[in-house]
């Protein structure tokens, strides 16, 4: 369900902390924009000079995050980067203030591409772009950048690690399985919990990634989420989210994306080895990194002491190599 905010969308207002709680500061402030991409609202963050002439870097998102989960590592780029650059991270379809002004029922991982592909007509035309994208935002990133290799001059994937392969045998299950969570979302069951209070969120944040700081916690708890008519603070993300995806993952078709990617590709990885949090034996980080020998211009990092959120574990180190791949 989506709850009606209370302070309308386009105010972008964010509510202080209470007083005894630590707030992070925004060394550059984010100006917001929402416009019209293929028929649906796709809020923007902008950081940098407002200069249609300098060079685009587009920051990509994961799932059940919002573009302004980017702030820490923007924060973190040197001045001169930032003065000579227009920084752009959109909200997803369905997360953030990308909300569809009608109900939907789930949503198709393909559409995402579309809605890159028509965010740079509209920031860059057909001036080449760089790209970097995290977890989710990092698979569509090396996605699009095989399926569009001219419009991509550098990319950046944050452990965008893709999916554990499939059999084809599997797909009855999983179209079953689709249909399935499709009756339970048109009966409300996959609501996203709403919480009391932003400390609320905060905590949750926290809870999710203890490496996480309380004054980041506390200010990224109010862009994650917004208080809606009922008093409490609901996650900007559609529950349709949660809806699997009807379609199976196809490895061999990820790697046909990355070989035919023609721009140099940095991939980095935390230390801490989420893959086999996740799917231990089923998908391993060795796997991984078999999978990206298909990408023709590769470097590969690793970021210490950090998490799946590299960018909020270790912000300086991230942007770091950010800048270093970029300039």
């Amino acid at each position: 369900m989506i709850y009606r905010l209370q302070s309308p969308v386009r105010q972008h207002k964010v509510q202080p902390a209470a007083n005894n709680q630590a707030m992070y500061q925004e060394r550059l402030v984010a100006r917001h924009e929402t416009i019209a991409l293929r028929g649906m609202p796709c809020h923007l963050l902008h950081w940098g000079p407002a200069d249609s002439s300098l060079a685009p870097l587009v920051l990509l998102h994961g799932w059940m995050d919002v573009a302004a989960s980017w702030q820490f590592a923007v924060d973190a780029l040197s001045s001169a980067f930032t003065q000579g650059r227009r920084i752009i991270a959109p909200d997803w379809r369905g997360f953030g203030l990308s909300m569809p002004e009608q109900r939907v029922d789930c949503y198709h991982f393909p559409d995402y591409l579309a809605d890159l592909d028509a965010l740079l007509d509209q920031v860059a035309g057909d001036a080449p772009i760089d790209l970097v994208g995290h977890s989710m935002g990092g698979n569509i990133a090396m996605m699009y950048a095989g399926a569009r290799p001219a419009r991509i001059r550098r990319l950046v994937n944050l452990e965008g690690f893709g999916l554990p392969a499939t059999r084809p045998a599997q797909a009855p299950g999983r179209y079953a399985q689709w249909l399935d969570e499709l009756r339970r979302q048109r009966q409300g069951e996959l609501a996203l919990k709403a919480y009391a209070s932003p400390e609320g969120v905060a905590e949750r944040l926290m809870k999710t990634n203890p490496r996480l700081p309380a004054d980041k916690a506390a200010w990224l708890a109010r862009h994650w989420a917004r208080q809606g008519s009922d008093g409490r603070w609901h996650i900007l993300g559609d529950a349709a989210q949660k809806v699997i995806s009807a379609q199976l993952y196809r490895v061999d078709e990820a790697l046909a994306l990355y070989a035919a990617i023609t721009a140099p590709v940095l991939s980095v990885v935390a230390d801490h080895d989420s893959l086999a949090q996740w799917w231990k034996d089923r998908f391993t980080l060795q796997e991984f990194h078999e999978r990206t020998r298909h990408v023709r211009q590769l470097t590969s990092a690793t970021v210490k002491d950090a998490g799946h959120m590299l960018h909020h574990d270790q912000p300086q180190a991230v942007a770091g190599l950010i800048e270093d791949f970029l300039v």
